[in-house]
């Protein structure tokens, strides 16, 4: 956001800035995390694009930290799809080695047995976190369940925290990812649901710092539009963010649910948006149902086979989606 747009409407710090907003939900599901963790688990954390995932997995390392009860590692690697278990054995090597130079030694085995080694000398569980998880390979999530069997018959334990799209929880139904799915602990992050409008007023307190009125920046019919059409901490963000910079440059304050309406994208709710918010893109489509990139894309334009469509949908619905 652009500083006098800021400055207009009383911000001092940009939305994206304004920190941690948790509720009862968060805060649930932190505590059974916590509790799991020293036992050595899968665990699984996800939720749509945007609803918080990143911001809660930080606060839990934060706070496993200040407890001091679970060593945190974490896998800083991006490219998620073409991840291989050895680059998450590396990331535990770094993350737990007291050696400023980190050794890690290239047969597999020699690898594996000084893990366990480093864990058991750490005499704390070990909990790796890996995010954006729903892009992992499901050779490189069954070798997960194998590498916590590894380090827990050295002595140690490891958990692994998953954090994805709500395709990583489908995933995990799989009949095809049974050996690894059954033995994870899910857990569905609904982030600011059923409290969008506590979200918004807290989001505007923080950005001004209290300093002006929720309702001298949003009418009240404003922020009820915002918290009934809006669903995800990132798109209340996104979009308040245009309402403000569209009504600095009309000099409207506050902003109106009516320029409000003028910002909100008309295809929010559209297939395809829809299936990416869930982690569903088009090559995770062309792979699942065995198609042609062509007949999906054809599918987002409305153009599809009615009959195909609908099995699509059927197909997806069955997986888990929610369309």
């Amino acid at each position: 956001m652009r500083v006098e747009v800021m400055q207009h409407y009383g911000l001092v710090q940009p939305l994206s800035q304004a920190g941690y907003y948790e509720t009862d939900h968060h805060r649930q599901i932190l505590k059974d995390i916590r509790e799991a963790l020293p036992e050595g688990r899968l665990i699984a954390v996800c939720g749509v694009v945007g609803c918080g995932k990143t911001l809660t997995i930080r606060r839990l390392q934060q706070v496993l930290r200040e407890e001091n009860r679970v060593l945190v590692s974490q896998s800083l690697a991006v490219e998620k799809h073409s991840i291989k278990l050895g680059t998450l054995i590396t990331a535990l090597f770094y993350d737990l080695s007291a050696d400023k130079q980190v050794r890690i030694p290239a047969q597999g085995e020699k690898r594996e047995r000084e893990l366990q080694s480093l864990v058991k000398k750490s005499k704390r569980p070990v909990a790796l976190f890996i995010d954006e998880a729903h892009d992992l390979h499901p050779h490189t999530l069954i070798g997960l369940k194998r590498l916590l069997e590894v380090v827990e018959s050295g002595g140690g334990r490891l958990s692994v925290v998953l954090a994805g799209h709500p395709k990583l929880k489908n995933d995990l139904r799989r009949p095809s990812l049974e050996e690894i799915g059954y033995r994870t602990d899910v857990f569905t992050l609904d982030g600011i649901a059923g409290s969008q409008r506590d979200y918004l007023l807290w989001l505007l307190t923080a950005g001004t710092r209290g300093k002006v009125a929720p309702e001298a920046i949003l009418t009240e019919a404003a922020q009820d539009l915002l918290a009934t059409r809006l669903r995800t901490p990132l798109r209340i963000q996104m979009h308040l963010t245009l309402a403000l910079e569209a009504g600095y440059q009309t000099g409207e304050s506050p902003i109106s649910a009516e320029l409000l309406e003028s910002v909100l994208s008309k295809q929010l709710d559209d297939l395809e948006p829809t299936l990416a918010r869930h982690g569903y893109r088009l090559r995770d489509l062309v792979e699942q149902f065995d198609a042609r990139p062509a007949e999906i894309r054809t599918w987002f334009g409305n153009q599809l086979d009615p009959a195909r469509a609908s099995e699509l949908r059927e197909r997806l619905q069955a997986a888990g989606v929610p369309i």
